[in-house]
């Protein structure tokens, strides 16, 4: 490039997004919109004494396919709003169990058989229990 493009060239600022709330308000925030979606047995677990790889674990039951993704759905809604971004989402197509990864926040919601089998809270029996519904940042 010569310097009469260079004197041409303009900058252009990145595009401004919402600030990302705190992990622990986000994962409270996606809790809470399991619970009014009517999802079952809601645990939010302070991932980080236990694992570097994310801060906060949601792990929650669902009735039928139909809840199981209106859980996933909604919650995603309410996380953007919050200005966070899904990394990626797993077994949404069969629907047992859906994954959703938001880098420092993950949310498992199963239905009854399926959290049954994998028992990820006596995996993660050491993390922290929070009161996601009294937290109030």
């Amino acid at each position: 490039m010569n310097t009469a493009t260079l004197s041409t060239v303009r900058l252009v600022s990145a595009p401004q997004h919402a600030p990302i709330s705190s992990a622990l308000h986000r994962a409270c925030v996606a809790a809470k919109i399991v619970a009014d979606n009517k999802g079952r047995d809601i645990l939010v677990l302070d991932m980080r004494p236990c694992t570097p790889l994310f801060d906060f674990l949601i792990i929650a039951t669902g009735t039928s396919r139909r809840q199981i993704h209106t859980l996933a759905e909604e919650t995603d809604a309410a996380l953007r709003a919050e200005g966070d971004t899904r990394i990626g989402i797993e077994g949404y197509e069969a629907s047992k169990w859906i994954v959703q990864d938001y880098g420092d926040v993950m949310i498992h919601v199963f239905d009854s058989d399926t959290r049954d089998y994998y028992k990820l809270e006596e995996l993660w029996a050491d993390a922290p229990k929070v009161d996601w519904e009294n937290e109030d940042e």
